[in-house]
């Protein structure tokens, strides 16, 4: 396993990043298999882990905080903040008040004194970037967090909370956490740009593009949508919507591509991330110990120009194939009012 320097933090972390999404009940909700699964992935080298406190509304939390027992020193740590956290109002977002009660949450289950790198998981346009920034300034200084960082931010709110940072004299984003996979390239007509203008870690996020890239969903074969990812957002993988459609024809020119180099399509598709010069670590979220098994194989993967040139022509770069955000679309598409003058100040005369 090759490591990397996680922007300008002098942290070395692995270029694979173990994810734990799915170490929750829903997904793999066996606590002692999901310790099972992280211990072996530290062994081959991965030091690096991810994941969040609403994921399983902090189940994840807990079974990493089991299974780095006797390994804390040694693996770097990440989890996120921002979305709602059981029922009432103020347990959720990126204010000053809910980030400091959920770091002491976050560091309780995953029975830790510190956390390496605290992710804002989402922008929130009812807090000022100044309150968020002044936060997490603080928790570094009090020794809960090493560093802090943004993930699934526009280029522009990067750029805005670096500039408050150097204004207000805070601390400022370590790192980013977007979505990027053959699929899914859009980061890299300024996003990525951006991180690397900065000097910040970039951790990619969906480098499978949801399932799509794993050989599971094919052409012209049916596609259960009563089991798995497509249960939750079935609209992504239904073959009769045009979207879905593209993508299955891309997929079958990378199964093609694959073989023709003599690896998996999920093997492709990571190799494919971590081979861009911003990226960071690349981050795997294996359910079960097979898979893991099967995307450590691709660890060694180098791909050459001829099949990063092939790659290009079958998704142009900065292309996406779907919007990997469309789950969370900012405010200023949904609120019609940021879209639209008053009815009395529309016309141009």
């Amino acid at each position: 396993m090759r490591y990397r320097a996680l922007g300008g933090t002098g942290i070395e972390v692995s270029a694979y990043c173990l994810g734990t999404m799915m170490f929750q009940d829903g997904c793999n909700s066996d606590h002692d298999d999901c310790v099972r699964i992280i211990h072996a992935a530290h062994d081959q080298g991965i030091n690096f882990v991810d994941t969040a406190d609403m994921y399983g509304q902090g189940e994840s939390e807990e079974i990493v905080g089991k299974a780095l027992r006797g390994r804390r020193d040694d693996v770097v740590l990440a989890t996120k903040v921002h979305f709602q956290m059981g029922e009432g109002r103020n347990r959720s977002g990126n204010s000053r008040r809910w980030i400091l009660k959920a770091v002491e949450d976050s560091l309780r289950r995953l029975n830790t004194d510190w956390i390496d790198l605290y992710q804002v998981h989402r922008p929130d346009d009812s807090t000022d970037i100044e309150e968020t920034l002044s936060v997490l300034s603080d928790l570094v200084r009090e020794g809960k967090i090493r560093a802090f960082g943004c993930s699934t931010f526009p280029a522009e709110e990067i750029v805005e909370a670096h500039q408050v940072s150097e204004r207000r004299g805070l601390g400022r984003f370590r790192t980013e956490q977007p979505p990027y996979s053959i699929l899914a390239r859009g980061i890299e007509a300024a996003v990525l740009p951006v991180c690397q203008r900065y000097g910040m870690g970039v951790l990619v996020w969906s480098p499978l593009a949801f399932g799509f890239l794993t050989g599971k969903y094919r052409k012209n074969q049916p596609i259960d949508l009563s089991t798995g990812r497509p249960t939750i957002r079935p609209e992504r993988f239904d073959p009769t919507i045009a979207e879905n459609a593209a993508k299955l024809d891309v997929v079958e020119q990378l199964v093609e591509l694959a073989e023709d180099i003599g690896c998996t399509l999920p093997q492709l598709a990571i190799a494919f991330t971590v081979a861009h010069p911003a990226v960071t670590s690349a981050i795997i979220g294996p359910r079960t110990m097979p898979q893991l098994e099967d995307l450590l194989k691709g660890a060694a993967l180098t791909l050459d120009d001829a099949t990063l040139d092939r790659i290009d022509e079958i998704v142009p770069p900065g292309t996406n194939l779907y919007n990997p955000n469309a789950p969370l679309p900012p405010r200023s598409l949904t609120d019609t009012a940021l879209r639209r003058r008053p009815l009395t100040d529309r016309a141009a005369a």
